[in-house]
């Protein structure tokens, strides 16, 4: 019984280190080449298999799956709502309590910046595609460690089932993403291209089952997949939504970046992937980091401490995927002077709790692991900060720090 408690207790211990990073890519390579994984990090390498387990055992998800219809009457749209939008029912001249489908035609919605509307999960689109790639993602990982054909199978099914099914695949445009309710008519907004910002995990996935030649992995899925992502990039590079968040300036358009590199990774486009990635830092990265390291979009909002985390976790994750296609991002210095490492070191000046935040300390570990992975760490100032990290925290694995 002792046996079985603690066995019980280890599995929990490392599902929870199963974190939902805001971003990742992870080169293929690595992870097909088990010679270039040095580091001790047993904890870490632990916590993946069990984790990637429990992830699959939640699905699959599918964009159909909601009892709330898009203005389009078609399930297979991608639907969500904004996360901070409320409504302002003070002018809806109602004489009796609104219903909530009343309300969400007849009272203007407005935006308040860090305050979460509950009612976001009643369509959970994103909620579900935030799931389903990390269970591909973390799937993938676990069929390179262990070799069981099961992960892989998993991430394969799941692909299919949100992609590629003909009964059950999204189609391929945001047009309803965060789609903002109230009066007139109901259409996305730009910020919704955020919402599948998680597509550079499915690549790192699609791109090693792919090169490792997973038998699950079939060809029908294959082109089922790379047809869907074609019909995407199409969508992502003409669309008006598309186009406003690509030229947003803060987190919003550092996703959009590496979002598009991505898609065009997965359809084997490598000169489009390097292209995206070198408009991204010529362009939107240039005003994004002071002389000294902030992030002046991120700092100015209401949870600073976590968007200067995410917004590096975006830029970092380009710089990866660049690294990938031959272009070498992790020295380039925006107009001011600002480079990856300053906006981490200031970063990492921060306490989450003076600002509010306690709950976000955590988002800053994964973004300072990658930092020490490729500049270094001479001082040990990096591994000092992650001390503070669980040792089950699976991107010790991927950046290879461990005793």
């Amino acid at each position: 019984m002792t046996t079985l408690l603690l066995l019980i207790t280890t599995y929990i211990a490392t599902v929870s280190a199963i974190t939902n990073y805001a971003n990742e890519f992870i080169d293929p390579q690595f992870l097909l080449n088990s010679s270039a994984w040095t580091a001790q990090t047993p904890n870490a390498r632990e916590s993946i298999p069990p984790g990637a387990d429990f992830l699959a055992s939640q699905g699959p998800w599918a964009v159909t799956n909601k009892t709330i219809l898009p203005p389009s009457k078609d399930l297979k749209d991608y639907l969500s709502w904004p996360p901070y939008a409320w409504p302002d029912c003070s002018k809806a001249g109602n004489t009796t309590v609104l219903t909530d489908q009343e309300i969400w035609v007849q009272c203007k919605y407005v935006t308040r910046d860090g305050q979460f509307n509950p009612d976001q999960h009643l369509v959970n689109n994103t909620g579900a595609f935030y799931a389903m790639s990390d269970a591909i993602f973390y799937n993938t990982i676990a069929w390179r460690l262990t070799g069981f054909s099961n992960y892989s199978a998993s991430a394969a099914r799941l692909i299919n089932t949100w992609f590629v099914d003909p009964a059950t695949s999204m189609n391929p445009n945001l047009n309803y993403a965060q789609l903002l309710r109230g009066p007139g008519v109901q259409v996305g907004q730009h910020t919704g291209v955020l919402d599948l910002k998680c597509m550079t995990k499915i690549a790192s996935a699609v791109l090693t089952l792919r090169l490792g030649a997973s038998p699950e992995w079939t060809t029908q899925i294959d082109q089922g997949f790379t047809q869907w992502v074609s019909q995407y990039i199409v969508w992502m590079t003409n669309s008006t939504l598309a186009y406003q968040e690509r030229t947003s300036v803060n987190n919003h358009g550092s996703f959009f970046y590496n979002q598009l590199a991505s898609l065009y990774l997965i359809v084997n486009d490598t000169t489009n992937a390097r292209n995206t990635v070198q408009e991204f830092f010529s362009g939107l990265y240039q005003n994004q980091i002071d002389a000294n390291g902030e992030q002046p979009f991120e700092a100015s909002r209401t949870h600073p401490f976590h968007y200067r985390a995410y917004n590096l976790a975006a830029v970092i994750t380009s710089a990866k995927i660049g690294q990938y296609v031959g272009f070498n991002a992790w020295n380039l210095t925006t107009k001011q002077g600002g480079t990856i490492q300053k906006a981490t070191d200031y970063a990492m000046t921060k306490n989450a709790s003076t600002s509010g935040e306690p709950g976000a300390a955590p988002e800053l570990f994964p973004v300072v692991a990658a930092v020490a992975a490729v500049y270094g760490d001479p001082s040990g100032k990096y591994k000092q900060y992650l001390e503070n990290a669980s040792s089950y925290e699976p991107f010790f694995f991927w950046y290879q720090l461990g005793g």
